[in-house]
């Protein structure tokens, strides 16, 4: 493979020359590229990446406009060598992952205690639980705060339940994008 340094020519180019060629920036180095073949069919899945990768760039688009976001992806892009843009657009594509829920110092006591385990590529917004009965009645439900990590949250019962032994505790997480995944634990 043949390298130029400081070629005056190709410096700083992107874009495509042509139907043969294809320039871009990586690293801070320019490559050049054929322009990748197109499937002449998308399949359905594809079709359906496709369209949340747009919406991904959308949200991508208006997070760095606005100064609180684009601040706290600048941070977490500088740590990582990218622009805030290409990780605002991976947040976007990564959902927070629930990793555990932890019901050891709950007893249905005001006070108890509920831990969650959360994970995220850049910050979760906020953790949402509700306790919920066997037949679906909710006793209570409410915000999690989190520790100095981020990663452990933590819920306190406000209200008493006698029977906390049947039902069970919905957790539902948030990160910057709105991305929100859900899981339940039986209270058993």
């Amino acid at each position: 493979m043949a390298k130029q340094k400081r070629n005056v020519v190709t410096y700083g180019l992107s874009g495509k020359v042509g139907d043969l060629l294809v320039f871009r920036q990586v690293g801070g180095k320019t490559v050049v590229s054929r322009i990748p073949e197109q499937p002449k069919k998308v399949s359905e899945k594809q079709a359906k990446q496709r369209r949340r990768f747009r919406q991904a760039v959308i949200y991508a688009k208006s997070a760095v406009e606005s100064p609180e976001t684009k601040a706290i992806y600048g941070e977490i892009a500088a740590k990582k060598g990218k622009t805030p843009f290409i990780v605002a657009v991976a947040d976007f594509l990564h959902v927070p992952e629930i990793q555990h829920i932890d019901l050891s110092d709950y007893s249905g006591q005001i006070g108890d205690t509920i831990r969650i385990e959360v994970e995220d590529d850049t910050m979760v917004k906020y953790v949402h639980v509700r306790i919920i009965t066997a037949n679906g009645t909710l006793i209570e439900e409410g915000q999690a705060t989190p520790d100095i990590s981020g990663y452990i949250w933590t819920y306190i019962a406000e209200q008493n339940n006698e029977r906390f032994n049947y039902g069970k505790i919905v957790v539902s997480v948030s990160d910057l994008p709105g991305n929100i995944v859900e899981e339940s634990e039986e209270l058993i």
